[in-house]
């Protein structure tokens, strides 16, 4: 049994992520699973943040990461990638989406979410994290971890590998 896991072409992308701890939590998890990680400004911290750095430790050196100026400079870079938004406002649960080798999960701001105008553009593509009934949503690194490692898993099994080892 192998706790490694295989190289894969998942990104991750935080649509104007505001609070640098988070950031740094997110950047750290994308170097520990060989993610991408796009950040789409504006930015709600600079990236010299004591904050940032420290969440993100010494792993941050090793982050591939792009930052974009805006939503349509990001979601040119990605062109022809199939995307998924994680939206409180989904009505897909994260376990019925089918996630394939390639695709980019995208996460709003802490407090904004994903806006309307995307969200529209990727209406088919909107995914919510299940939870507990009248709760508003997770913290946005651990709803990236979530999102992240089930898209994961379901890159295991399509390749043929037993998830339980």
């Amino acid at each position: 049994m192998s706790a490694e896991l295989p190289s894969h072409r998942l990104q991750v992308a935080l649509l104007q992520p505001e609070i640098a701890p988070n950031t740094g939590n997110i950047g750290r998890l994308c170097v520990a699973s060989g993610t991408a990680l796009h950040l789409v400004r504006p930015l709600g911290f600079v990236l010299s943040d004591r904050n940032l750095k420290r969440s993100g430790m010494d792993y941050w050196e090793r982050l591939r990461v792009t930052v974009h100026d805006d939503d349509e400079a990001f979601f040119r870079s990605i062109e022809g990638a199939r995307v998924w938004l994680f939206t409180s406002k989904g009505e897909r649960s994260l376990w019925e989406a089918d996630f394939v080798d390639g695709d980019v999960l995208v996460f709003g701001s802490e407090t904004r979410g994903i806006g309307q105008s995307v969200r529209d553009r990727f209406s088919g593509r909107q995914v919510r994290i299940p939870q507990t009934a009248d709760e508003r949503c997770l913290n946005l690194s651990t709803a990236v971890g979530i999102g992240l490692y089930e898209a994961l898993r379901q890159i295991r099994i399509s390749r043929g590998e037993n998830p339980s080892h």
